[in-house]
């Protein structure tokens, strides 16, 4: 039984991406896997003239040249591009009469590698971040270096709209998928008029909010893009958002602080839970290295009753008092009304919990005026909350009722024709079969230590998908857990990997990835230097991460080397102490 129906039933009871990491493992080519012709390179022939680029509704505020090492990446020079900026569907909206479009720019390299990517961005969006092609934090070569055409947008609204333009419906639509489906026509238009043809493949990639964009996608607009890469993925964003207020609640049940929800769980106190996992849980993948590889096992081998120590006295950091660890527990099961009826999936126990991006998520951004509060209240409801609740984001967290409060995610009226579950989510999650048929490949990747998007809600639908697909879902989708990992990144985790190279290798060359090298961003590391990486690692430790429901296994040689372990069943083997 997977570790998500387990969670389920005791409550019942009680993603960087480094184009120059190890490249993926790949399988032979199966006689029945499908994949588009190798992109072909190409040279960029216009810039200047890209200014008077016609195309519906479309505005290009500027094309210019970038010269080669006005811009670095992991101290690597990027080459010479243009950058052309613009908007699309300017409009004066008749709800709250602010102007809308959606700005975006592309950065269109000299020498092109013949592919396009659209670079789906996290948060809220609002902002135009710059088209590198970066997907992830760490990455030694970002999309634009690899040679891919690159598209960034706002998603329909700039900044200081956030988070009210979630008033306006026509601005939750494009924020939700209308953007990525007007943009993506217009891109290939743009990439044929500077190089003199269309783009022989294209991709879509994001982490986060972004990750929600390209699954999205994959269900919406699957014969546009011929590959999928998505990292932490905010599958199921609006559920996800109203189950960190309710994480909220829980936590003030035994914060000292009201105000500041982090002395609920402590860092002294998350280090105490995070080493009674490791000591149940490291050895289970054959080796004691301070990782847990084989997550699923883990879930069933600890519990927080009985591994970790219960204050005798009053908290002094070494040990949780009984009431921490029914919240503990509780939170770590997942959101659920007062009648037991789940509302988001549970989280794994893994050590990452540590990290101090893993305390943001839960403590600040659940109950803060940026993030969980306003996103539910003014994005996802039918009808939008009144401004006047931005006064007071803590109070509208403590006050959010998940039983009835949360089925305004569901709900839509004449003015607001979609609902937030309608357009942040797939309109059928498990029918991928325009994507399947075209040819394309999806890759996706979550941190086992995510503190805000579960991993057990993508494994769930990874689940559910192969379900639908007789087993053999893993012949288009694949999808990837990173042990220790957080959202999108950091942790004590090996959170540095190719997965845009994986990608590319499997839609044109039909090689499907039966593993991905990751490594760690230790000292020195030129990508960025991750400082929850372990002193006691090597600073470039490699661990394979392994196609769902397969977990890395220790079979022998050097242990910071991912050539020493093996992708098996989580059930496989012994469990050997080293």
């Amino acid at each position: 039984m997977k570790r998500y129906l387990k969670h389920v039933l005791a409550v019942g009871v009680a993603a960087a991406l480094l184009a120059s990491a190890p490249v993926a493992a790949m399988a032979a080519p199966d006689k029945h896997d499908t994949h588009v012709d190798p992109a072909v390179p190409g040279t960029l022939q216009e810039c200047a003239g890209l200014a008077g680029f016609d195309y519906a509704a479309t505005d290009i505020v500027s094309a210019t040249i970038v010269p080669a090492g006005a811009l670095t990446n992991a101290g690597q020079p990027v080459g010479e591009h243009c950058l052309v900026t613009g908007t699309m569907n300017e409009r004066v909206s008749p709800v709250d009469g602010q102007t809308y479009a959606i700005g975006f720019e592309m950065r269109l390299p000299a020498a092109w590698a013949g592919r396009f990517l659209y670079q789906a961005n996290g948060g809220t969006d609002g902002a135009v971040s710059p088209a590198l092609g970066s997907i992830t934090g760490g990455q030694l070569s970002n999309g634009l270096q690899m040679g891919f055409a690159v598209l960034s947008s706002d998603a329909g609204h700039n900044r200081s709209q956030n988070p009210l333009f979630g008033l306006d419906p026509q601005a939750r639509l494009d924020y939700g998928y209308q953007a990525v489906g007007t943009l993506t026509p217009m891109a290939k238009d743009l990439v044929e008029a500077a190089y003199g043809r269309q783009p022989d493949t294209s991709y879509i990639a994001g982490g986060s909010n972004g990750g929600r964009h390209t699954m999205v996608a994959a269900a919406r607009y699957g014969d546009q893009y011929d590959g999928f890469l998505a990292v932490a993925p905010g599958f199921d964003l609006p559920l996800a958002a109203v189950a960190q207020l309710w994480g909220a609640q829980q936590w003030a049940t035994v914060a000292t602080d009201i105000n500041d929800l982090d002395t609920a769980f402590t860092p002294a106190e998350r280090t105490v839970v995070a080493a009674a996992i490791l000591e149940r849980c490291d050895g289970l993948d054959g080796l004691k290295d301070g990782m847990v590889q084989d997550s699923e096992r883990c879930q069933k081998s600890f519990d927080v009753q009985w591994d970790v120590p219960t204050c005798a006295a009053g908290r002094d950091g070494t040990c949780l008092t009984a009431e921490q660890k029914v919240v503990v527990e509780r939170v770590f099961a997942g959101a659920r009304k007062s009648n037991g009826e789940p509302v988001y999936t549970s989280f794994p126990f893994d050590p990452g919990i540590t990290q101090t991006g893993w305390a943001g998520w839960k403590f600040d951004s659940s109950v803060g005026a940026q993030r969980d509060p306003v996103a539910v209240g003014f994005i996802f409801s039918t009808p939008p909350e009144d401004v006047s609740m931005l006064a007071d984001t803590l109070g509208y967290a403590l006050s959010f009722d998940i039983d009835t409060d949360t089925d305004r995610i569901y709900a839509s009226n004449e003015l607001y024709t979609e609902s937030a579950m309608e357009f942040m989510t797939p309109p059928n999650p498990t029918d991928l079969d325009v994507m399947r048929d075209s040819g394309a490949k999806m890759i996706i990747a979550h941190g086992a230590a995510d503190g805000v998007f579960s991993p057990d809600d993508t494994a769930r639908w990874y689940e559910q998908l192969d379900k639908a697909y007789k087993n053999k879902a893993e012949d288009f989708v694949r999808y990837f857990e990173v042990p220790g990992m957080g959202h999108v990144r950091g942790g004590p985790a090996t959170d540095q990997f190719d997965g845009l190279g994986a990608l590319i290798q499997w839609v044109e060359y039909g090689q499907a990835p039966d593993r991905i090298t990751a490594t760690a961003r230790g000292a020195g590391n030129p990508g960025g230097v991750n400082a929850e990486v372990p002193t006691t690692w090597a600073p470039d430790r490699s661990r394979p991460l392994c196609p769902y429901p397969l977990v890395a296994r220790y079979v022998g040689g050097d242990i910071e080397d991912a050539t020493s372990f093996a992708c098996k069943p989580s059930s496989d083997g012994t469990n050997s102490e080293n």
